[in-house]
């Protein structure tokens, strides 16, 4: 198997580096470099038409995209130690909150990359105004997530799982172009520390 993916800050690949890390497996990885548009040329898009990293090569030849799918494809062949859970119940948590980490705030976080950085100004048509009114939705977000950790240790129960990559990826993510956690909530600045403590954290 091949790994196709971006170096940090791309916030995508970091979450199945992550996964890898705390599984302890290793594979083949080939860099995509996205500010030289490698992801969207011709050969890239033959294994994601989409022309989005991270991209999986399996063995026969078939490519699966999506980190979070990645993972769980990751996690059937090595079900031990659990990132997505045990029980159905379990499982159907994490998932739970992948979807809200994703949609809640992974989403406007995204907006403000896109559509107030300079970075991304030659990519798209950006509506700034639109961009910045997403910073007070993930404020409102990150205030949310603090109440929903004042009595658990990680995101999704008493252990770190796969909603945990996806949170600490997005939120490093957001801190990196300007969108910070605000001062107030100390549960989500605490249990940034407990995960950014992993060594995971640093892949």
């Amino acid at each position: 198997m091949k790994l196709y993916g971006e170096d940090n800050p791309a916030p995508n690949p970091r979450r199945v580096r992550i996964f890898l890390a705390e599984k302890g497996l290793t594979l083949e990885q080939e860099r995509v470099p996205l500010g030289e548009r490698a992801h969207k040329a011709a050969g890239f898009l033959e294994k994601n038409s989409l022309g989005q990293v991270p991209v999986l090569e399996l063995d026969d030849g078939t490519f699966l995209s999506e980190s979070v799918s990645i993972c769980r494809y990751l996690e059937g062949l090595h079900p031990q130690s659990p990132l997505f859970g045990e029980t159905a119940l379990e499982q159907a948590t994490i998932d739970m909150w992948i979807r809200r980490i994703e949609f809640q705030l992974m989403a406007p976080i995204a907006h403000i990359w896109r559509h107030t950085h300079p970075l991304t100004a030659g990519l798209l048509t950006q509506y700034k105004d639109f961009g910045e009114s997403n910073r007070a939705h993930a404020d409102r977000i990150y205030r949310w997530l603090d109440g929903e950790l004042a009595d658990k240790a990680f995101i999704a129960g008493p252990a770190y799982s796969m909603a945990d990559i996806v949170a600490l990826t997005t939120a490093d993510f957001g801190r990196m172009i300007g969108v910070a956690i605000p001062e107030d909530c100390g549960h989500v600045l605490a249990w940034l520390d407990r995960v950014t403590q992993r060594p995971s954290a640093a892949a």
